[in-house]
């Protein structure tokens, strides 16, 4: 069973550093700080940090064997070695792994008897549990999930932030700011730092600060929509597509966006299943910004045949509005768009 992201906090505040971690969850930018926090707590002043801390991407295979050869090897003038393995994904389907099953043998054999002087940890983009290797991660590693933050937990999460930064703000205020920025942590984190510094002299964030510093993420431009019609999940897909339109959307536009955003999670989709590196999807996908790892974590959970699928019924959605089946005008068109939305979480 992994650990929740608090079960960690209380060991690490302890100052209790396992052998091997494994991070993973859709949450990127929490199990990002949290792995930096960990090779922290590895180093203490005057040790030789930059020879000891090592990174390796399974984007390129072989690499694993070089991680577990070096995390074999004794620090070099400081209390621990430390090995960072990224771009881990073990899928529902094996061609689009990173940590092939090939290297099973390999990795059991470290984990049953991991050095005391390193510290491994797996940071991991995608982790079929059903799997036999990533059964093995889970079962003979520190393995923390972190989850997506539900809507208390980001109001807590950013309270906190602001009170860390010497800022205050009211709930009211908070949730605004959450109903501007969304459940991205990483996007809320750097709002935040900058609601901070702006709050001079009092220190003090208000409604009107955050509406003159913070742009609407959940507009027609967010990626929001498509990411919870991926999921599955229909409530949160309709309650956004409701937001849009009724800011004044126009149908065909947003028909536009979502199509733009299914046939970049194709192009990503196959080009990660390909091995090809990050630099070169994100390029190609034209996806930047803070929603780059929530994008790309998608494009990995997609199977091709679905996202096809899914260009093919939007195609029909299009012809559908503009030759008025099923009514026309503004209400033929958003029935369109409804009626797509409920077929999209389906497939």
């Amino acid at each position: 069973m992994p650990l929740t992201r608090e079960q960690l906090r209380g060991q690490l505040k302890r100052r209790e550093v396992a052998s091997v971690y494994t991070l993973f969850g859709e949450e990127t930018f929490l199990r990002d700080t949290a792995a930096k926090y960990i090779a922290d707590l590895c180093f203490n002043d005057g040790d030789l940090r930059e020879f000891n801390e090592t990174e390796f991407s399974l984007n390129t295979a072989e690499n694993l064997r070089s991680a577990l050869a070096a995390a074999e090897q004794l620090p070099m003038m400081a209390a621990k070695r430390f090995i960072r393995v990224t771009d881990v994904r073990i899928a529902a389907a094996s061609n689009r792994d990173t940590l092939k099953e090939d290297y099973f043998d390999a990795l059991a054999a470290y984990l049953q008897n991991p050095s005391e002087s390193t510290v491994v940890l797996f940071l991991v983009d995608e982790l079929s549990g059903n799997r036999k290797i990533g059964k093995l991660l889970k079962e003979k590693t520190v393995a923390v999930e972190f989850e997506r933050l539900n809507e208390n937990a980001l109001q807590k999460w950013a309270a906190d932030q602001l009170g860390d930064l010497g800022s205050e703000a009211d709930v009211p205020t908070i949730r605004h700011l959450i109903s501007l920025v969304g459940n991205d942590v990483r996007r809320l984190n750097n709002e935040v730092r900058k609601l901070s510094a702006a709050a001079l002299p009092d220190k003090r964030v208000t409604v009107d600060l955050v509406d003159s510093l913070v742009p609407n993420t959940r507009e027609i431009s967010n990626f929001g929509l498509t990411d919870n019609l991926v999921a599955g999940k229909k409530a949160e897909a309709l309650g956004v597509l409701k937001k849009i339109l009724d800011d004044g959307a126009e149908p065909l536009a947003l028909l536009g966006l979502i199509s733009s955003n299914y046939r970049r999670l194709l192009i990503a989709s196959e080009m990660m299943a390909r091995g090809e590196p990050r630099n070169n999807v994100v390029s190609t996908a034209k996806v930047f910004g803070p929603a780059q790892d929530a994008f790309l974590a998608t494009a990995r959970r997609m199977e091709t045949a679905k996202l096809v699928r899914a260009i093919d019924r939007i195609a029909q959605t299009d012809l559908a509005i503009k030759t008025s089946v099923g009514g026309s005008g503004p209400t033929g068109a958003r029935m369109q768009i409804e009626m797509l939305v409920c077929e999209l979480v389906l497939l």
